[in-house]
């Protein structure tokens, strides 16, 4: 049984998620001024059928991205991509991480797996963030970037949701921006840490909203 529900007296749960959290984390946080599209780890491992780390829901994630990728260009959205990469042949530089997920030492030059999907690889005029861990900002000089880039908004997009795509979420809003995650446009390995995660981002750190509406937003401005 979910945490988020509770039993009456024959056993039977007697509210949900949503209405447990309604009123008390529902907050919408909406679009600032100055966006940024951020576009997480979209590597082949995540894409590629028969790679450890393959995930369907990244494959469909990917293919809604061309529309959002174009808008944000044609518009003058700055558009930011991370990776994971890693120091061969020891991964040292992943710390405890990758011993606590050894999958992830495949994330070195020269692997495939390392390497980003065609279809959202970045233009040379975009900027690209290494980093080794699972938030953007960790290690790095996303939010000092986005500082100095006047951003006030942080439209993320990518994989995995239920791992750099919560920690950037967590640390998006712990620095100070609007974050926006796009739900058709993050991807994770199974339905269910996917739709858990978005739920927690949407009711405690940021707003998950739809293609759609990004889309519209960025059209406008």
């Amino acid at each position: 049984m979910s945490p988020h529900t509770t039993d009456n007296s024959d056993g039977v749960s007697d509210n949900t998620a949503t209405d447990n959290y309604r009123g008390v984390w529902d907050g919408r946080i909406g679009f600032g001024k100055r966006p940024a599209l951020l576009v997480v780890d979209f590597m082949q491992g995540y894409t590629t059928p028969g790679s450890p780390l393959f995930a369907q829901g990244v494959v469909d994630a990917v293919a809604n991205m061309p529309p959002l990728l174009n808008t944000a260009r044609r518009t003058g959205t700055p558009v930011i991509h991370t990776n994971i990469l890693y120091h061969a042949p020891d991964q040292i530089d992943g710390g405890i991480w990758v011993k606590k997920a050894p999958v992830m030492r495949a994330m070195v030059a020269g692997n495939p797996y390392a390497e980003f999907c065609p279809e959202v690889a970045p233009r040379e005029d975009e900027l690209v963030m290494t980093k080794q861990y699972a938030s953007a900002f960790f290690g790095t000089s996303l939010a000092s970037t986005l500082v100095t880039m006047g951003i006030d908004t942080l439209i993320i997009t990518g994989c995995s949701t239920s791992g750099c795509i919560r920690a950037t979420a967590v640390d998006g809003v712990q620095h100070g921006f609007r974050v926006m995650v796009v739900r058709d446009c993050v991807g994770d390995r199974h339905p269910a840490p996917h739709e858990a995660n978005l739920f927690d981002i949407d009711s405690k750190y940021g707003d998950v909203i739809g293609l759609d509406e990004t889309l519209g937003y960025l059209m406008k401005r």
